[in-house]
């Protein structure tokens, strides 16, 4: 699917996605992935069943207010544990879906906020 983005701004946004990859800003990326507004770089874990609770907590030095964790095709929640390193220094955290990540984060980011997107997509 694609998604449009606003050809003003040189922040990232998701531009499409599909069922093994998302575009940022109209580039094609496959495999896990950290995005935020100024940067686009590989995610350890390889899929959901590989998250552990270091691949959240090395989040803070990004210094985020929310985290969105795209979970692919499927809604699915990491267990407490893993999150509670971001919890704790009261960083939001919310699950979903790839196409829900790709929108949210577009407008997260139209508002300014400090938002970290991981991408899996298994």
């Amino acid at each position: 699917m694609k998604l449009h983005a606003n050809a003003s701004s040189k922040l990232n946004v998701f531009t499409g996605y599909g069922l093994d990859y998302v575009n940022v800003n109209l580039v094609r990326h496959q495999g896990s992935l950290v995005v935020t507004p100024e940067a686009v770089k590989p995610w350890r874990p390889a899929g959901f069943d590989d998250l552990q609770e270091q691949d959240f907590t090395a989040l803070l030095e990004l210094k985020p207010e929310v985290v969105l964790l795209g979970t692919g095709s499927q809604l699915r929640f990491p267990h407490p544990r893993l999150t509670q390193g971001l919890l704790h220094a009261h960083v939001g955290v919310d699950a979903m879906d790839l196409s829900a990540l790709c929108r949210t984060f577009n407008i997260l980011v139209g508002e300014d906020r400090r938002v970290v997107a991981l991408v899996l997509f298994n």
